[in-house]
């Protein structure tokens, strides 16, 4: 099933109510709901774990479990997913993020300097800003709903092929039991015809010689 592919993955649910930016929720960590392991909770974790990666703040993971919650999203999944943007990934997904932003408000894009320094951010940061963040919601709120889509479709699949598999299983032993009853069958007539055979052959010969 696919749960055990996303159970693989997912962190500790302990961790994640121990965490510490997540203490601010409280009880509602301990809602049954947030830690099933079903296609709606796993495709609306996906959902939301992808666009909130995608937000440029700080405390992304507090934003994906902020939206996880009324939503009844597996918890675990929505908080890990934000780690798809990291010191390695956020520079090529959030230039992206702003050339999006740029061509939405079709502003001409900033060409970035021989050598990217704080200076230069902080000085750029009143003209980035906007196309940065219009960027950023827009593809985060895009690739929540392709990974939503993408999941229940997955799981949809994936549940009909083991369905299929089972059935033909059932078939195939069907068939496998049939063709064993049969060889039986003939087996039996085989035996009893041989057993007249000899009987007949017998009362023959009793009737020969008297």
């Amino acid at each position: 099933m696919p749960r055990r592919l996303f159970k693989r993955y997912m962190p500790d649910p302990t961790s994640i109510r121990e965490h510490k930016s997540l203490r601010f929720f409280g009880k509602l960590l301990h809602d049954p709901n947030l830690w099933h392991l079903n296609r709606h909770s796993v495709a609306r974790a996906m959902g939301v774990g992808l666009f909130a990666a995608l937000i440029p703040m700080p405390a992304q993971m507090l934003l994906a479990a902020a939206l996880a919650i009324p939503l009844r999203g597996n918890l675990p999944i929505a908080v890990s997913l934000v780690w798809l943007t990291n010191p390695l990934t956020m520079p090529p997904v959030f230039f992206v993020t702003y050339m999006t932003g740029a061509w939405l408000m079709q502003v001409p894009p900033r060409t970035l300097p021989d050598e990217l320094t704080f200076q230069w951010i902080t000085d750029q940061l009143s003209t980035l800003w906007q196309p940065f963040l219009l960027g950023s919601v827009v593809c985060g709120v895009v690739l929540g709903i392709l990974g939503y889509f993408t999941t229940m479709l997955y799981w949809r699949w994936w549940v009909g092929r083991q369905w299929r598999l089972r059935q033909c299983r059932c078939k195939a032993s069907g068939t496998h039991a049939a063709a064993a009853d049969q060889q039986a069958n003939a087996h039996h007539v085989e035996h009893s015809g041989s057993d007249q055979h000899e009987g007949n052959r017998r009362a023959n010969a009793d009737i020969r010689h008297p």
